[in-house]
């Protein structure tokens, strides 16, 4: 007797859709596709001095491990440092930012759940690059997505 397991997914080193969102360099992994909506798999590779400004998900949980390098993440307010080995859960709703730190530059791995931002991520990477980029445009496809953008003088940490 032999069990078959289907929908089986290896993604080897240099597979996966390489995208460049805004300057945030990721690869995909895992789609919704893959994993029957359940989560999304995304690997992000970047230089010191990359960053993503404080915004929520209103639809998914987001999991960051850090592989190499130095991350800091903004969370409720507070700078945290993750380094090689850090794992970084930050729940729906939870306003974040990251900013890779540090010499050298920062590998980590995203899990999203449930999947389904990886299609946000892909949209914005079709966006004309330019300086800075048209954020009208990114705003009404974070919208879209239930992606919140905030501005440090409109957020006040939970208590």
């Amino acid at each position: 007797m032999s069990d078959t397991i289907s929908n089986v997914r290896l993604v080897s080193n240099g597979q996966g859709k390489r995208l460049n969102v805004l300057g945030d360099r990721q690869r995909i992994l895992l789609t919704g596709e893959d994993t029957a909506g359940s989560y999304a798999l995304v690997e992000n590779y970047n230089s010191p001095g990359v960053s993503i400004p404080l915004h929520l998900h209103r639809n998914e949980d987001e999991t960051f491990y850090v592989v190499a390098g130095e991350v800091d993440f903004q969370i409720n307010g507070e700078i945290v440092r993750a380094s090689a080995g850090t794992t970084v859960y930050l729940p729906r709703n939870a306003p974040h930012s990251f900013t890779v730190v540090g010499s050298e530059p920062a590998k980590m791995l995203m899990m999203l759940m449930p999947a389904g931002l990886e299609k946000y991520f892909e949209e914005l990477s079709r966006l004309p690059s330019e300086e800075p980029p048209d954020m009208e445009k990114v705003f009404e496809i974070s919208a879209r997505y239930g992606i919140e953008f905030l501005s440090p003088p409109d957020y006040a940490p939970a208590v």
